[in-house]
């Protein structure tokens, strides 16, 4: 399961007013595990960036003057996202201007939808917190999760916070590491490797009785209606 967490900072709020994307922040998840494959551009919008947006993520005409125009990252950036999920807060914002900037492009690079599906975890949010503050910084209070560092906005700070968002909401487990700790290399993993004994006493198996598993079946039912649908225990291999 390939799932792509994605944000956007622009020149303004409004597409059809001639505002452009100037930031692209993704994260890159793997059956829900962060893998470290991000994509992040700053993109030169080739228009003034209006000043209340300037306000909210810092970006500057100055600072991108000589980053890459949308058109020259189009291909690389498609390829990234082809066949993934787009996990996005407020989806048709994001949507509406990237689709925009490859409307610019003429008709043969089409829509984002034409590449991957999309998830709008502020729909989610909505469904799962009715008539509560569903933003970003709310859900991350709700969800004890630590944005202290988020002064302004920015597209992949946001993307990587998204993603902690993201799976504490559809309820699953944030991360597993099975190495071990940072600075020990792969000679002190292996000495640490402990073979069993063969001749050892085989382990009883106990498997769950038909209370038990209904008991499993209700908790997973549960989690299916909480998350809308999204419970990954649920979706077919």
């Amino acid at each position: 399961m390939r799932q792509i967490i994605l944000d956007t900072e622009t020149t303004g709020l409004e597409p059809k007013e001639g505002h452009r994307v100037i930031e692209i922040g993704c994260v890159e998840l793997l059956d829900r595990r962060l893998s470290g494959r991000n994509f992040h551009q700053y993109l030169n919008p080739e228009r003034e960036i209006d000043a209340g947006a300037v306000e909210v993520h810092g970006l500057t005409n100055e600072f991108l003057a000589d980053r890459p125009r949308f058109a020259e990252v189009v291909e690389e950036f498609v390829q990234y996202i082809r066949g993934a999920e787009l996990i996005i807060h407020n989806a048709p914002f994001d949507l509406g201007f990237l689709n925009h900037e490859l409307a610019l492009l003429g008709g043969a690079w089409g829509t984002l939808e034409d590449y991957c599906t999309v998830t709008d975890t502020l729909a989610m949010a909505r469904k799962l917190h009715p008539g509560q503050r569903n933003s970003l910084d709310a859900l991350c209070k709700r969800y004890g999760i630590d944005n202290s560092h988020r002064e302004l906005h920015g597209a992949l700070l946001d993307a990587e916070i998204l993603a902690d968002v993201y799976l504490a909401m559809t309820g699953g487990q944030v991360s597993l590491s099975l190495e071990s700790g940072e600075g020990q290399g792969g000679e002190a993993a292996v000495a640490t490797i402990r073979r069993l004994d063969p001749g050892r006493p085989r382990c009883r198996v106990i498997r769950a009785d038909a209370a038990e598993l209904a008991a499993h079946e209700a908790r997973l039912d549960a989690l299916h209606k909480a998350s809308g649908g999204a419970c990954v225990w649920r979706r077919e291999a």
